[in-house]
């Protein structure tokens, strides 16, 4: 591998904005299904370390609980765009629930982890 493609797969802002929706889309759907299934273990799975650490883990399980739109994710979700910044990308989704009317926004910040894509931010508001 050279210098340029090692550096181009520690900085995530610098791939294509095809290529960042392959990387965010899997990980998105799988959050979504997570989710849906209250299953906080594995919904955290590919959380970068600084993440897990800061996600209580009661408080996440509490949400799962008593959320109807965290348990009622659709599973489609319209990526709106991609903003790059410093060594973290952030993807934008209009995500919609199975049993509430409306949109929200969904948000993804993903970067690089030990060379791994890793989840830095998730939320839907």
């Amino acid at each position: 591998m050279t210098a340029q493609a090692q550096a181009a797969d520690a900085d995530i802002t610098q791939r294509t904005d095809e290529e960042i929706h392959a990387l965010a889309r899997p990980l998105w759907l799988d959050l979504l299904k997570r989710s849906n299934e209250g299953n906080y273990g594995e919904f955290a799975r590919n959380f970068s370390s600084s993440l897990a650490r800061t996600i209580d883990q009661v408080v996440a399980g509490h949400q799962f609980a008593n959320s109807e739109l965290a348990r009622n994710l659709a599973l489609e979700a319209e990526a709106l765009g991609i903003i790059r910044r410093g060594q973290h990308v952030t993807v934008v989704y209009r995500q919609r629930s199975t049993k509430k009317p409306g949109e929200w926004l969904g948000r993804l910040v993903l970067g690089y982890e030990d060379g791994k894509v890793r989840i830095f931010g998730a939320s839907i508001f």
